[in-house]
Parts: structure tokens; C-alpha cells; sequence
């Protein structure tokens, strides 16, 4: 359904150029989720703005996305009415910020009906109240007179989604939709999402984090750093056998259930690099336990055949063998 080549993203700012974006290439089949995971700043919320033509003007994108065989950025060039919202749709991270503060949210909903379905008002409203209802919102014949701030941050984000649903999407994109949540609200709303997916047979890329988000709700893992791809897999194979340092490492940082209590997190150490003029070595390298000279002598390629499973590393990881002998041992030199 979606395939994307060699995508690269970007800005020129008054301190240089952010590579935000440098080639990164997928696949995603229709009916699939794909997981895109990383830190804060890897690049994952612009490849997503990037898909729903979403950038400022002042972007340099190049690389090429297809989606059934359609130039996606020669249909956000001509300008096409109908595409983005009906064919692809998105659901943005803050829905506070997303959701227009001085209107009511039945109204934002219908909107997004009467302008790419020609509704009339009083239909969209009906549509808008039974949306609400699909994503499972309490009382929906009330919370469509009722603006943004009169709700939870659980019921704004039902309402994000139940506009990304309206004209029935065949690819919805969540920017980590979780994000503003409890992991109560969070656990419904990602159950609520993949049944969505089911039902109507949409694929679904989801951006978090959180690779626990990820487990068990995606077909395919892509882990993203410095604006690079550096492990792709399907998801069993890479809970399985994660073979990219950063991949065990964020992996590492995650509470578990049986740890001791007031046992200490393990966080990566160390920060990510600057987007600006990067090195031409493994962005990794600085905070990686596995780091050999070798490392710095140029960025790693992501090896193996599209759709297996790839990693830029020349030196990974051995599994989930390393993430137990490796919890305990110290990063030399970072102590």
C-alpha cells in the first residue's frame, strides 16, 4: 500500500542545515501496523508531517512515497483536494494543540465531513455523534456541544481520532497518541485502535517511544535514530533477536514487572547527536556499549533485503542473551 524510497528531510536555519530525514526507505501492506520507535528528535514525527505534506515551505524533501502506485508528493504538488483526510489521515500527538480551542468538537468533526464528503450540516453532525461513539466516548450526544477544554485528555484524544476516522482512511498515521495519557487510558486507546485497523481493514503506522507499546500490536518494527533507520523487522523476529545496540538499549530502559522494587532504571547515557552537519561515523557510536574504532569510519548501511530483517551495525548485538548479560555490566568510561 505505502512505500517509501530514500526519504530525506531538510531545514535550513540560521546555524546550518538540520538533516532530519536521510534516507529512509519502507514498506507497508495494507491491513499491517507499523511501528516507528526512537527518542524525542529521531525524526519520526517529521517522516510522518513528511507522508501527510505537512512541512513548512522552507523543507527540502526529496526521495519518493507511493501509495497504491500514487506519487504522493506529486499529488501534494497539484494541490489535490481529496487525498489527505480521505485516503491517508493522521492523528497528532497533542490534541489540545490540534483541536481548535473556540469551537465545539461535534462541529470540528463534522467539518472535516462537509468539506471531503459534501455532508450537509445537519448530517455531518449525526456522522460526527456516531464517530464519537465508535471510538467509544461516553455520553457522545453531549460531548459534541462541548468545546476542548470542558474534556479529559483521554476524551480530546477520541475526538483526534474520531476526526483522523471520519472519511474512512485506508492508512491512519498516530504521532504517538499515547502520549498525554495515564496507562490506563493509554492501554484502551491503542486496543481501540487495533480493533479500529481490524474491522475496517486500514493499515495503521504508529510513532511512539515506547517499544511496549509496540509489542504486540505491530506487524513490523522500524527503529529510528539521528533521522536514520537503524533496525528493521517483523516484530516477533525483533523482540526476538534485536541485533542494533540502540534497539537493546531502549529496550533496556523500560520498567519491568519483575524487577526488584526501587530497583534504578537503566538510561542511555549520554545524548542524542546534533542534527547539524552529523559525522560521518555511526551516530551511535558515542553511547554504545559494543563501540569499536572501526565505528567512526563511516555510517553503516542498513543491511539485508527490504521487508527482512536489516540493521546498521558492524558490531550487533547477540539478542536477548546480551540485554541479560549486558543489564548489569557497566558502560566503560560513562560510569
Amino acid at each position: 500500500m505505502l512505500s517509501v524510497r530514500d526519504l530525506q528531510v531538510r531545514f535550513a536555519t540560521e546555524r546550518g542545515t538540520v538533516n532530519a530525514v536521510n534516507g529512509v526507505s519502507f514498506d507497508l501492506h495494507e491491513g499491517k501496523t507499523l511501528a516507528i520507535v526512537g527518542e524525542s528528535g529521531s525524526g519520526k514525527s517529521v517522516t510522518a508531517k513528511t507522508l501527510m505534506n505537512l512541512l513548512p515551505r522552507s523543507a527540502h524533501v526529496s526521495g519518493e512515497v507511493t501509495f497504491n502506485g500514487q506519487d504522493v508528493r506529486a499529488l501534494a504538488a497539484a494541490g489535490t483536494k481529496h487525498f489527505f483526510g480521505v485516503q491517508m489521515a493522521m492523528v497528532f500527538q497533542d490534541p489540545m494543540t490540534s483541536l481548535n480551542p473556540v469551537k465545539k468538537v461535534g462541529e470540528q468533526i463534522a467539518e472535516t465531513l462537509r468539506y471531503h464528503l459534501g455532508r450537509s450540516r445537519s448530517e455531518a453532525l449525526s456522522e460526527a455523534q456516531n464517530l464519537l461513539t465508535t471510538v467509544g466516548t461516553p455520553e457522545p450526544e453531549r460531548r459534541i456541544s462541548q468545546y476542548p477544554h470542558e474534556l479529559s485528555g483521554g476524551l480530546r484524544q477520541r475526538v483526534v481520532i474520531a476526526m483522523a476516522l471520519a472519511c474512512q482512511p485506508r492508512l491512519l498515521i498516530a504521532d504517538e497518541p499515547t502520549t498525554a495519557v495515564d496507562v490506563t487510558v493509554q492501554k484502551h486507546l491503542l486496543d481501540m485502535l487495533d480493533e479500529l485497523r481490524r474491522e475496517r481493514g486500514m493499515a495503521l503506522i504508529l510513532i511512539t517511544h515506547d517499544l511496549g507499546v509496540a509489542h504486540g500490536r505491530a506487524d513490523d518494527v522500524a527503529v529510528m535514530y539521528a533521522g536514520r533507520l537503524v533496525e528493521v523487522a517483523a516484530a516477533e523476529t525483533l523482540f526476538e533477536d534485536m541485533r542494533h545496540p540502540y534497539t537493546e538499549a531502549l529496550l533496556r530502559s523500560i520498567p519491568r514487572i519483575n524487577d526488584p522494587a526501587h530497583q534504578r532504571l537503566d538510561p542511555i547515557p549520554g545524548n542524542p547527536p546534533e542534527l547539524i552537519d552529523p559525522p560521518d561515523a555511526c551516530s551511535f557510536a558515542p553511547r554504545c556499549d559494543y563501540a569499536h574504532a572501526d565505528c567512526l569510519d563511516g555510517v553503516p548501511e542498513l543491511s539485508g533485503q527490504l521487508g527482512q530483517h536489516r540493521f546498521a551495525c558492524l558490531h550487533p548485538t547477540g539478542g536477548e542473551d546480551s540485554i541479560s548479560s549486558n543489564r548489569d555490566t557497566p558502560r566503560s568510561g560513562r560510569d
